[in-house]
């Protein structure tokens, strides 16, 4: 008779492959430093998960969604070779979606310029911010899978990219932003504005005494005072271009 799983075990081993894969990528960590970090035998792992292939697919269900470990069962089966990929992709198209910058494409330039663009970040940094650990595993992966490079930083990122860069330019053609001499570059340092803010600057131990609220508020303000002409970066608020959309 298999013996039962100890509550919360699941999730810890969930956790730390999710940590110890975003430190190392896939190639390079073991299961060995997985289990080093629970401080548990290496052995014991695989009471749990049948393979590495295997700890992959949980961490990036974790990562997903940090309540997916604590029902789950071991020993977790080896996946379907591209299945733990295919997940995140298919996670990535969906929450990804963007709907207020999608409509905000489709719409000719208003009179409401600011309003539209502070909604465009805020939707932007809370993505980012709740994606923190699907991103952060992402991009560990990308050296190790060229596919998923393709797709997450030559399609995604770059389309994200081309589309905000196109969005800066018809607005500050209309006069709704300040003239912008490189739109790309200027969608470059929305987008990783945001993404520092909102995800790396976790890891920084020099924005330790940063809390959330005051990251994103920030963000907002100082975007917002960079392209929009006479604004003090609070033109309103998110839910009033939701109405409008």
């Amino acid at each position: 008779m298999p013996r039962p799983t100890p509550p919360g075990r699941v999730e810890d081993i969930a956790r730390a492959a999710c940590e110890v894969f975003i430190e190392k990528g896939y190639r390079r960590a073991l299961m060995t430093d997985v289990a080093a970090r629970l401080q548990i035998n290496h052995a014991l792992l695989y009471r749990y998960v049948e393979s590495k292939e295997a700890l992959l697919e949980l961490a990036a269900r974790y990562a997903m969604d940090q309540t997916a470990g604590r029902t789950a069962d071991g020993p977790i089966p080896t996946p379907p070779n591209g299945h733990t990929l295919d997940l995140l992709k298919k996670w990535i198209k969906v929450q990804a979606a963007f709907p207020v910058f999608r409509a905000a494409l489709q719409r000719s330039p208003g009179e409401d310029t600011a309003v539209e663009l502070r909604a465009i970040i805020d939707e932007f940094y809370s993505f980012v911010q709740r994606a923190r650990l699907v991103l952060s595993l992402m991009n560990s992966l990308v050296i190790d899978y060229p596919e998923f490079n393709e797709m997450f930083v030559n399609q995604s990122k770059r389309a994200q990219i081309k589309g905000l860069a196109s969005y800066l330019s018809s607005r500050a053609s209309a006069g709704g932003l300040r003239p912008i001499p490189d739109p790309e570059i200027a969608a470059h340092f929305i987008v990783e504005s945001v993404a520092w803010f909102a995800m790396h600057r976790k890891d920084d131990p020099s924005a330790a005494g940063i809390d959330d609220e005051r990251a994103r508020a920030s963000v907002r303000e100082l975007l917002l005072s960079t392209f929009v002409p006479g604004t003090t970066g609070s033109p309103g608020t998110s839910a009033d271009l939701t109405t409008q959309v």
